[in-house]
């Protein structure tokens, strides 16, 4: 029988001795990623520490992601997807740029985790196709892209209205998420992203 890293070989008494197969591992990788991401930040994050949360052997992450960056950018590419639908459904359902970026702080605090590895491209591989591929998905809900702004009577202003707004949302989020906003605001950040964003929109 030939070696499969996505088995563990743990028969430890404590846990069962048959040996684990995960039916999606990179997915549960991704899912012990973003929980160590949470507990110690993406820069203390280690593939032997994964491959313990996850119980597998210490080369089933290598195997599937080739490194830490490797895995770091499958956790942002993943982060930025999630994102993509989350302001799709929000501007589906309310057809409003205000809510579109309360949906924006709301992903940010709820996805903490992708959120801390998406926006630090010395972390992971920034030119995987993947990855570029779901980061266009997310910045065309947030402005135009650049060849519709082309064609667009207001195109310019578009963009540049658009990147406004992502830069109050962003940093609200970011603010909100290190504890940096004034008290006197509340403790709702989505409600703050309503009441800042007015300002703006």
């Amino acid at each position: 029988m030939g070696y499969d890293p996505e088995v563990t070989t743990d028969t430890s008494p404590t846990k069962d001795a048959r040996p684990y197969h995960h039916g999606d591992l990179p997915r549960a990788l991704l899912e012990a990623a973003v929980q160590a991401i949470l507990e110690v930040g993406p820069a203390a994050v280690s593939l032997r520490d994964l491959a313990r949360r996850a119980r597998v052997s210490h080369a089933a992450p290598a195997h599937h992601f080739g490194d830490k960056a490797g895995l770091l950018t499958a956790v942002a590419a993943d982060g930025f997807r999630r994102l993509a639908a989350t302001l799709r459904e929000t501007y589906e359902a309310t057809g409003s740029f205000l809510e579109l970026g309360v949906a924006y702080v709301r992903f940010a605090v709820t996805h903490r985790a992708h959120f801390e590895v998406m926006f630090r491209p010395e972390l992971y591989h920034t030119d995987d196709p993947e990855l570029i591929q779901a980061r266009e998905q997310a910045r065309s809900l947030l402005y135009p892209p650049a060849a519709e702004a082309a064609t667009s009577p207001n195109g310019a202003d578009a963009v540049r209205a658009g990147v406004a707004a992502w830069s109050l949302v962003h940093g609200l989020a970011t603010l909100w998420l290190n504890q940096n906003l004034p008290p006197e605001l509340g403790e709702d950040p989505e409600q703050i992203a309503r009441e800042v964003a007015h300002y703006l929109f």
